[in-house]
C-alpha cells in the first residue's frame, strides 16, 4: 500500500492518530505560518483579518495534536490546554501564569515531540505510520 500524507486530512479532522514525523512536520508548518503573519501583518489589516487567520490556524493545531495525542493514548481535549498554554507563552511569558503556559508547553514538546506512540490499535483506531489517504474509487 502506497502511505501518503492526506494534508486536508492531518489539519482540518480530529479523528484518527498521527506518528511523529508527519506530527512534527505539520506543526512547524503551523508555526512558521503563525509566525510570518504574527510578523508580517500590522496595523488596521491585523484586526480585520486576525478573526480570520488566527481561528484556522489554531483550528489546524487543534486538529494536528488531537491526532497525534489520539496516537499516545490520550483524548484529544487535551489539545485544549496545550493551545491555552500556547496563547498564554506567546510571545514572551512575562507573569507568573505565563510560566504556568511554559510548563504546559515543556510537558507538550516532551510527550508529544519525543516520545513513541502506542504500538498495535488503540481505541482511536490502528497505528500508521502516515495518514492515510483515501482510496480512490
Amino acid at each position: 500500500m502506497n502511505q501518503k500524507i492526506d494534508w486536508s486530512e492531518l489539519f482540518f479532522s480530529s479523528t484518527g492518530r498521527v506518528r511523529q514525523m508527519p506530527f512534527l512536520i505539520a506543526m512547524a508548518v503551523l508555526l512558521i505560518a503563525f509566525f510570518i503573519y504574527d510578523s508580517a501583518i500590522t496595523g488596521a489589516p491585523r484586526v480585520l483579518t486576525g478573526w480570520i487567520v488566527y481561528p484556522v490556524l489554531l483550528f489546524c493545531a487543534a486538529c494536528v495534536l488531537s491526532k497525534r495525542l489520539h496516537d499516545r493514548g490520550r483524548s484529544g481535549w487535551w489539545s485544549a490546554v496545550i493551545l491555552l498554554g500556547f496563547m498564554m507563552a506567546w510571545p514572551r511569558p512575562e507573569g507568573l501564569f505565563d510560566f504556568v503556559g511554559v510548563v504546559v508547553l515543556g510537558w507538550a514538546i516532551i510527550d508529544l515531540a519525543l516520545m513513541p506512540g502506542e504500538r498495535g490499535a488503540n481505541r482511536y483506531g490502528v497505528a500508521t505510520r502516515f495518514v492515510e489517504a483515501p482510496e480512490a474509487l
